[in-house]
């Protein structure tokens, strides 16, 4: 890939990310579904505090151990349509999120060329989040995110949350990252 190919591409996954976020921030969160796959998994461990020389320890396993999220599309929707009833007790009144991405970083494409059909991406993320009165949350973290092409649209395949908090403060974790 060459240096305009990889800069072009970067550009459009960061409009990509960006754009995610605004969907989730103006809670138009059945459009933001339209952004995955139909054999996505969203997943984010558990993260844990262990000895230095334990480090596969850390992380809860996909799959295997319990975690905070270890969803397929289906599992999205539902959690979307559950919180559009406006009658979900987490979710009334609505939170005010807003999700920050930076550092979006690109691991690999492949194929190799203008038009990847599939893409690694690293990014960070802060998400703050309001709620009532006095309830707010920040949460920051990494994304590693699995880019596909479908019909000439980039779509979510995989994303894996990590956040940088072993002990998560927040109440509940009814919104999206």
């Amino acid at each position: 890939m060459s240096d305009l190919e990889r800069l072009l591409l970067k550009s459009e996954v960061e409009e990509f990310l960006y754009r995610e976020a605004e969907l989730l921030d103006e809670r138009r969160y059945k459009e933001w579904l339209d952004l995955f796959t139909d054999d996505v998994r969203y997943f984010m461990p558990i993260r844990r505090n262990v000895p230095h020389d334990e480090s596969e320890r850390e992380f809860t396993r996909e799959g295997t151990d319990v975690s905070w999220f270890d969803e397929g599309k289906d599992t999205l929707a539902r959690r979307v349509q559950q919180i559009l009833t406006g009658i979900h007790w987490a979710e009334e009144p609505p939170s005010r999120i807003c999700h920050m991405i930076s550092n979006v970083q690109i691991l690999r494409a492949s194929p190799d060329g203008p038009a990847p059909t599939e893409v690694a991406v690293k990014s960070r993320f802060l998400v703050y989040r309001n709620r009532v009165e006095t309830e707010t949350d920040v949460l920051v973290g990494k994304r590693e995110d699995l880019l596909r092409r479908v019909n000439g649209s980039l779509r979510i395949a995989r994303r894996k949350i990590v956040l940088d908090q072993s002990v998560l403060l927040a109440k509940n974790l009814t919104f999206f990252f």
